[in-house]
């Protein structure tokens, strides 16, 4: 293989999209010189499966998508793969997050997820990242029934989870994996769950090693993709954990620092 880059993994919010949640106007030129060029771009979010494709519509065919922080990922609709959790951790999670005050729940299916009656207020803020939801009268009874692949909780109060709700919920840190991913959301997934796994499994599926790859990443929850490939770039926006493990820097979200600097690799010939 050559030294060109074959696969591109990038977060969305803080990352690809800009403060208005929107793709960069030039997106379309950019990725569509991308994948003629033969790269494969990679989603890579906190968000849910169903939600990527929904603003990625165009590109559903052509894009790999890793959903709920590695948790899932998919080409062409078809489950690549994915991690459920075993429903005594599911539920000794919502045990233990009762106990937090203002840490609301919602149980992440591979294409929809389910919350309590009272995350009824806070729904505008969920159906950013769940566009697939269903509100469901017991959430213990639906974690018995439906099978998960991860719990992410939100602080939709303040918007300061790294203060307010992480504190408790880090503690659950072991058996299952506790991350940090803005400043709304906490996910908890099964160990060794993150963006990094689902970087080196792709990477194992498809044969390319990380010298071929680039990954774009702003928030805490991206650093072990960061890790995974060779082309790492930390957004200007950035959680300061990141510059330290990333080799690059790439301009704001606001700025459209992604492609600016895909722009870059593609004049130098890299992809």
């Amino acid at each position: 293989m050559s030294d060109k880059i074959k696969l591109i993994f990038c977060d969305m919010d803080g990352t690809l999209l800009d403060g208005n949640s929107d793709l960069p106007p030039d997106f379309d030129e950019v990725i569509g010189e991308v994948l003629r060029r033969g790269a494969i771009f990679a989603p890579a979010s906190g968000r849910q499966y169903s939600a990527l494709v929904l603003q990625m519509e165009k590109y559903a065919d052509d894009f790999i998508f890793i959903s709920e922080n590695g948790t899932f990922a998919a080409r062409h609709d078809q489950e690549l793969f994915s991690s459920e959790m075993k429903k005594t951790d599911v539920l000794h999670i919502l045990k233990e997050g009762n106990r937090i005050p203002g840490a609301y729940p919602v149980l992440c299916g591979k294409r929809i997820a389910y919350v309590g009656e009272e995350f009824r207020p806070y729904l505008r803020e969920m159906k950013k990242y769940f566009t697939q939801n269903k509100i469901v009268p017991d959430l213990e009874a639906t974690a018995e029934e439906e099978p998960l692949i991860k719990i992410a909780y939100c602080d939709a109060e303040q918007g300061d989870a790294e203060h307010t709700i992480y504190p408790g919920l880090k503690k659950l840190d072991g058996p299952v994996h506790v991350a940090l991913s803005s400043n709304y959301w906490v996910d908890i997934m099964n160990p060794g769950m993150n963006k990094g796994f689902a970087v080196q499994k792709l990477q194992e599926l498809l044969g390319v090693p990380p010298e071929n790859c680039a990954a774009f990443g702003d928030y805490l929850n991206d650093l072990e993709m960061l890790r995974a490939v060779k082309y790492s770039y930390a957004m200007e926006n950035a959680h300061p954990a990141l510059f330290e493990a990333a080799a690059y820097r790439a301009p704001a979200n606001t700025a459209y620092g992604v492609m600016q600097k895909l722009r870059e690799l593609l004049d130098e010939g890299r992809i």
